[in-house]
């Protein structure tokens, strides 16, 4: 039987095919509609998971790992004596990088040291000069007032002789005066011959006499008034010296205490130069601010450099963090302390970490020219945000890490 079925589909498939009677006898493929169902749901579970866990996270791949970049420079000018390290180098806190040649600073602390000394000498010479000038001022004070004095009493003795020459003009004047009446009635009775030759010549010699004395008297009273008057010129004179040395003895003692102060400041500034060269001298030995690795080394021994020229930069690779730029529109449930991994590219490894710090401002309002939108060229465009990630301590390999390292940090949102 199986023989005669054989010949008869030969038969068929060497003859004419029949269409209709082919599609009549081929067996209809159907899908399931319960693996269908299952296919869906599986589908939509997954869907639901992945929306679901895409919502416990954020992350970017516009990130970099940061460190603190220190710039070594000089702080003198000085000739580069010798170099104690080298690029990729690490180095501790306190360690010798640089020698400068301290020639020139040692001459120049030695001169600062003399120039002080001179102003401390300088200054202990002008301290007596304060007392002596008070006590000359007080000798000059005393003794013009007991000149003073003594003019007084002169003046007063002078104007007392004048006194007395006045005195003795009217006494003088007086008699006189009664000299005269008498030698003019004797003259009258001599004319009439009443009396004698004799008492008429001694009338007349007295009344002569009489009128020297008077001339006398005038002449002593107009030198008694020179006399007050040259004594009452000293006596102004030597008032005048003591007023003088009156105002003038605090004037000198403020000039001889301004001079002290003035010493004092130029000891001050000497001491501040000697203290400005010692550190110069310092300066000479450049040590390493903090702990890390030596980059950019741009000193040479031999060369001249300047003060503020760079000469190294240390790379801090102890203290490290990522800084991640986020869009706008990640931040809303971003806050300090969520867990965050950290894939570093170049280790094809992943650390962990924590949000150390939220940003104060998009990266575009601090570049160089920040976008002006008030000028009518507005288009909006999600900007980013820098956000501080620090990486937890302890962890293997965090001494391979280094700044400008790509990394992509993933936040665990909670």
């Amino acid at each position: 039987m199986s023989t005669e079925i054989q010949t008869e589909t030969q038969t068929a498939t060497a003859g004419q095919p029949d269409t209709a009677t082919t599609e009549a006898t081929s067996p209809r493929r159907r899908i399931n509609p319960f693996v269908i169902g299952v296919l869906a749901l599986v589908l939509l579970a997954v869907g639901i998971g992945w929306y679901l866990y895409s919502r416990g996270y954020e992350d970017t791949d516009d990130a970099e790992i940061d460190g603190h970049l220190n710039p070594i420079a000089a702080r003198i000018d000085g000739t580069i004596k010798a170099i104690h390290v080298d690029d990729n180098q690490a180095v501790q806190a306190g360690a010798p990088l640089v020698e400068l040649d301290p020639s020139d600073n040692t001459v120049a602390l030695q001169q600062a040291q003399a120039q002080y000394d001179q102003a401390l000498a300088q200054l202990g010479a002008s301290h007596p000069n304060l007392p002596i000038t008070r006590i000359s001022n007080l000798n000059d004070l005393t003794s013009q007032r007991a000149e003073v004095v003594g003019s007084e009493a002169v003046l007063a003795a002078a104007q007392h002789d004048l006194d007395s020459s006045v005195a003795k003009l009217r006494e003088s004047q007086a008699t006189n005066e009664r000299n005269q009446a008498d030698f003019a009635r004797y003259q009258t009775l001599y004319e009439k011959q009443e009396v004698a030759h004799a008492d008429y010549d001694q009338y007349k010699a007295i009344a002569a006499a009489q009128t020297q004395a008077v001339a006398s008297n005038q002449a002593a009273v107009a030198s008694a008034q020179k006399t007050v008057e040259q004594r009452m010129a000293q006596l102004a004179q030597q008032r005048s010296k003591l007023q003088q040395t009156q105002s003038s003895a605090p004037l000198q003692v403020a000039i001889r205490e301004a001079d002290i102060r003035g010493q004092q400041a130029n000891a001050e500034a000497a001491a501040a130069a000697l203290e400005q060269s010692r550190l110069n001298l310092d300066y000479c030995h450049i040590d390493a601010p903090v702990s890390g690795v030596v980059a950019q080394r741009s000193a040479e021994v031999g060369a001249r450099i300047s003060k503020g020229q760079q000469l190294f930069m240390i790379v801090q690779t102890g203290d490290l963090w990522v800084t991640a730029n986020f869009k706008e529109t990640q931040l809303a449930r971003m806050h300090p302390g969520q867990h965050v991994r950290i894939d570093v590219d170049a280790l094809h490894d992943t650390f962990d970490g924590t949000v150390e710090s939220m940003p104060a401002v998009t990266g575009s309002r601090t570049s160089v020219l920040p976008p002006e939108n008030a000028t009518g060229n507005y288009v909006k465009v999600i900007q980013r945000l820098s956000v501080r990630i620090r990486f937890n301590s302890g962890q293997k390999d965090l001494d391979k890490l280094r700044p400008g390292m790509s990394v992509e940090p993933k936040v665990h949102l909670d």
